[in-house]
Protein backbone atom coordinates (compact mmCIF):
# COMPACT_ATOMS: atom_id res chain seq x y z
CA UNK A 1 0.00 0.00 0.00
CA UNK A 2 1.41 3.07 -0.86
CA UNK A 3 0.78 6.22 1.47
CA UNK A 4 1.67 10.39 1.47
CA UNK A 5 2.73 11.85 4.34
CA UNK A 6 3.22 15.83 4.05
CA UNK A 7 5.31 18.77 5.54
CA UNK A 8 3.71 22.71 5.10
CA UNK A 9 5.39 25.77 6.49
CA UNK A 10 6.79 29.13 6.04
CA UNK A 11 10.41 29.64 4.37
CA UNK A 12 13.41 28.51 6.51
CA UNK A 13 11.42 25.99 9.13
CA UNK A 14 13.96 22.93 8.13
CA UNK A 15 10.99 21.77 5.89
CA UNK A 16 13.20 20.39 3.07
CA UNK A 17 16.50 18.55 5.12
CA UNK A 18 13.90 16.99 7.78
CA UNK A 19 11.71 15.95 4.85
CA UNK A 20 14.58 14.22 3.36
CA UNK A 21 15.44 12.53 6.18
CA UNK A 22 12.15 11.04 7.17
CA UNK A 23 11.97 9.72 3.58
CA UNK A 24 15.16 8.22 3.72
CA UNK A 25 14.29 6.65 7.53
CA UNK A 26 11.12 5.05 5.86
CA UNK A 27 12.68 4.54 2.33
CA UNK A 28 10.23 6.06 -0.05
CA UNK A 29 10.59 8.83 -2.09
CA UNK A 30 11.00 12.71 -1.32
CA UNK A 31 8.76 15.05 -3.47
CA UNK A 32 10.55 18.78 -3.07
CA UNK A 33 7.51 20.94 -4.29
CA UNK A 34 9.51 23.98 -3.39
CA UNK A 35 12.13 23.19 -5.88
CA UNK A 36 9.63 22.96 -8.59
CA UNK A 37 8.71 26.53 -8.35
CA UNK A 38 11.74 27.76 -7.79
CA UNK A 39 12.92 26.06 -11.28
CA UNK A 40 9.85 27.53 -12.80
CA UNK A 41 10.29 31.37 -11.03
CA UNK A 42 13.90 31.02 -12.50
CA UNK A 43 13.08 30.45 -16.28
CA UNK A 44 10.01 32.88 -16.08
CA UNK A 45 12.08 35.68 -14.96
CA UNK A 46 14.91 34.49 -16.89
CA UNK A 47 12.62 34.52 -20.13
CA UNK A 48 11.29 38.04 -19.07
CA UNK A 49 7.80 36.89 -18.43
CA UNK A 50 6.33 39.01 -16.33
CA UNK A 51 3.80 37.59 -13.07
CA UNK A 52 0.84 38.00 -14.14
CA UNK A 53 -1.77 35.35 -15.22
CA UNK A 54 -2.21 36.54 -18.89
CA UNK A 55 -1.82 34.92 -22.03
CA UNK A 56 1.93 35.21 -22.51
CA UNK A 57 2.09 33.18 -18.95
CA UNK A 58 -0.07 30.58 -19.63
CA UNK A 59 1.79 30.58 -23.39
CA UNK A 60 5.22 30.16 -21.97
CA UNK A 61 3.98 27.99 -19.32
CA UNK A 62 2.80 25.18 -21.89
CA UNK A 63 6.49 25.37 -23.06
CA UNK A 64 8.26 24.61 -19.73
CA UNK A 65 9.02 20.76 -18.39
CA UNK A 66 10.28 20.03 -15.24
CA UNK A 67 12.22 16.92 -14.18
CA UNK A 68 13.19 16.07 -10.73
CA UNK A 69 15.82 13.55 -11.26
CA UNK A 70 17.40 12.73 -7.89
CA UNK A 71 18.91 15.22 -6.53
CA UNK A 72 19.19 17.36 -10.33
CA UNK A 73 16.39 19.78 -10.96
CA UNK A 74 15.81 19.77 -15.21
CA UNK A 75 13.85 22.20 -16.67
CA UNK A 76 13.56 21.66 -20.57
CA UNK A 77 16.44 18.85 -20.27
CA UNK A 78 18.70 21.59 -18.41
CA UNK A 79 20.16 21.40 -15.02
CA UNK A 80 19.21 24.33 -13.05
CA UNK A 81 19.73 22.82 -9.01
CA UNK A 82 22.56 24.95 -8.42
CA UNK A 83 20.93 28.18 -9.90
CA UNK A 84 18.15 27.74 -7.86
CA UNK A 85 19.03 27.96 -4.53
CA UNK A 86 19.83 31.53 -4.45
CA UNK A 87 18.19 34.79 -2.02
CA UNK A 88 16.90 36.33 -5.73
CA UNK A 89 15.32 32.62 -6.48
CA UNK A 90 13.47 32.65 -3.33
CA UNK A 91 11.77 35.99 -3.70
CA UNK A 92 11.14 35.24 -7.18
CA UNK A 93 9.84 32.19 -6.18
CA UNK A 94 7.50 33.63 -3.59
CA UNK A 95 6.25 36.27 -6.65
CA UNK A 96 5.78 33.62 -9.28
CA UNK A 97 3.94 31.17 -6.71
CA UNK A 98 0.98 33.83 -6.14
CA UNK A 99 0.11 33.65 -9.88
CA UNK A 100 -3.18 31.31 -10.62
CA UNK A 101 -1.89 29.77 -13.80
CA UNK A 102 1.54 29.11 -12.35
CA UNK A 103 -0.23 27.20 -9.52
CA UNK A 104 -2.37 24.94 -11.70
CA UNK A 105 0.25 24.26 -14.22
CA UNK A 106 1.97 23.09 -11.58
CA UNK A 107 -0.32 20.73 -9.54
CA UNK A 108 -0.95 18.15 -11.79
CA UNK A 109 2.70 17.19 -12.00
CA UNK A 110 3.15 17.22 -8.20
CA UNK A 111 0.08 15.03 -8.17
CA UNK A 112 1.88 12.47 -10.54
CA UNK A 113 4.32 12.05 -8.39
CA UNK A 114 1.81 9.51 -6.00
CA UNK A 115 1.84 7.34 -8.76
CA UNK A 116 5.96 6.28 -8.00
CA UNK A 117 4.91 4.79 -4.39
CA UNK A 118 5.04 6.06 -1.31
CA UNK A 119 5.80 10.05 -0.93
CA UNK A 120 6.93 12.50 1.79
CA UNK A 121 5.77 15.94 -0.27
CA UNK A 122 7.23 19.71 1.76
CA UNK A 123 6.26 22.56 1.21
CA UNK A 124 3.50 25.32 1.55
CA UNK A 125 0.28 23.74 0.30
CA UNK A 126 0.78 20.23 -0.35
CA UNK A 127 -1.35 19.30 2.58
CA UNK A 128 -4.22 21.37 2.00
CA UNK A 129 -4.32 21.46 -1.64
CA UNK A 130 -2.59 19.03 -3.33
CA UNK A 131 -2.61 15.97 -1.41
CA UNK A 132 -5.17 16.79 1.22
CA UNK A 133 -5.95 13.33 1.72
CA UNK A 134 -2.56 12.68 2.72
CA UNK A 135 -2.21 9.82 5.60
CA UNK A 136 -0.42 12.14 8.29
CA UNK A 137 -0.08 15.52 7.68
CA UNK A 138 2.20 18.32 9.66
CA UNK A 139 2.72 22.14 9.66
CA UNK A 140 6.90 22.81 10.08
CA UNK A 141 7.69 25.93 12.06
CA UNK A 142 9.46 28.04 14.19
CA UNK A 143 9.88 32.08 14.96
CA UNK A 144 10.93 34.15 12.28
CA UNK A 145 14.05 34.85 14.35
CA UNK A 146 15.00 31.14 14.46
CA UNK A 147 14.69 30.68 10.87
CA UNK A 148 16.69 33.38 10.00
CA UNK A 149 19.43 32.07 12.10
CA UNK A 150 19.10 28.89 10.61
CA UNK A 151 19.52 30.48 7.25
CA UNK A 152 22.36 32.85 8.08
CA UNK A 153 24.41 30.31 9.76
CA UNK A 154 23.78 27.71 6.47
CA UNK A 155 25.30 30.53 4.21
CA UNK A 156 27.94 31.38 6.17
CA UNK A 157 29.11 27.51 6.41
CA UNK A 158 29.08 27.48 2.86
CA UNK A 159 31.39 30.43 2.61
CA UNK A 160 28.51 32.99 0.99
CA UNK A 161 28.09 36.42 2.15
CA UNK A 162 25.29 36.71 4.91
CA UNK A 163 23.47 39.45 6.60
CA UNK A 164 21.27 38.16 9.53
CA UNK A 165 19.26 41.40 9.67
CA UNK A 166 18.53 41.53 5.48
CA UNK A 167 17.81 37.68 5.94
CA UNK A 168 14.88 38.51 9.11
CA UNK A 169 13.77 40.75 6.91
CA UNK A 170 13.54 38.75 3.80
CA UNK A 171 11.59 35.71 5.63
CA UNK A 172 9.21 38.30 7.67
CA UNK A 173 8.54 39.40 3.75
CA UNK A 174 8.39 35.95 2.43
CA UNK A 175 5.97 35.16 5.70
CA UNK A 176 3.29 38.00 4.44
CA UNK A 177 3.25 37.27 1.05
CA UNK A 178 2.56 33.75 1.36
CA UNK A 179 -0.12 34.18 3.95
CA UNK A 180 -2.18 36.68 2.13
CA UNK A 181 -2.17 35.79 -1.71
CA UNK A 182 -5.31 35.17 -3.35
CA UNK A 183 -4.38 31.53 -4.20
CA UNK A 184 -3.40 28.60 -2.22
CA UNK A 185 -2.63 30.80 1.00
CA UNK A 186 0.16 29.43 3.58
CA UNK A 187 -2.09 27.70 6.32
CA UNK A 188 -2.56 24.97 8.34
CA UNK A 189 -4.07 22.00 6.96
CA UNK A 190 -6.74 20.67 8.29
CA UNK A 191 -5.87 17.58 10.43
CA UNK A 192 -2.91 18.52 10.50
CA UNK A 193 -0.11 18.12 13.71
CA UNK A 194 1.70 21.64 13.98
CA UNK A 195 5.61 21.26 14.84
CA UNK A 196 7.05 24.48 16.44
CA UNK A 197 11.16 23.62 15.87
CA UNK A 198 12.37 26.51 17.46
CA UNK A 199 13.69 25.08 20.35
CA UNK A 200 13.92 21.75 18.60
CA UNK A 201 17.31 19.87 16.55
CA UNK A 202 16.83 18.74 13.13
CA UNK A 203 17.21 15.15 14.75
CA UNK A 204 14.43 15.76 17.49
CA UNK A 205 11.79 17.08 14.81
CA UNK A 206 12.26 13.82 12.87
CA UNK A 207 12.10 11.83 15.41
CA UNK A 208 8.81 12.95 16.27
CA UNK A 209 7.08 13.36 13.21
CA UNK A 210 8.57 9.11 12.49
CA UNK A 211 6.91 8.50 16.08
CA UNK A 212 3.56 10.05 14.48
CA UNK A 213 3.44 8.43 11.09
CA UNK A 214 4.13 5.34 12.50
CA UNK A 215 1.61 5.17 15.18
CA UNK A 216 -0.59 5.44 11.59
CA UNK A 217 0.91 2.80 9.52
CA UNK A 218 -0.63 -0.65 8.90
CA UNK A 219 1.38 -3.55 10.15
CA UNK A 220 2.30 -4.67 6.55
CA UNK A 221 4.13 -1.13 5.97
CA UNK A 222 5.86 -1.04 8.70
Amino acid sequence: MSYVITIDGPAGAGKSSVAKAVARELGINYLDTGAIYRAIALILYESEVRAVDDYIMREALSKIKIELRGKEVLVNDFDVTGEIRTPMVDELASMYSAVPSVRKALLSLQKEQEKHGSIVAEGRDVGSVVFPEAMAKFFLTASPEARAKRRYTERIAKGKPADYGEILKAIIERDKNDSTREVSPLTIPEGAIFVDTSDMTEDEAVKFILCKVREKLPDETE
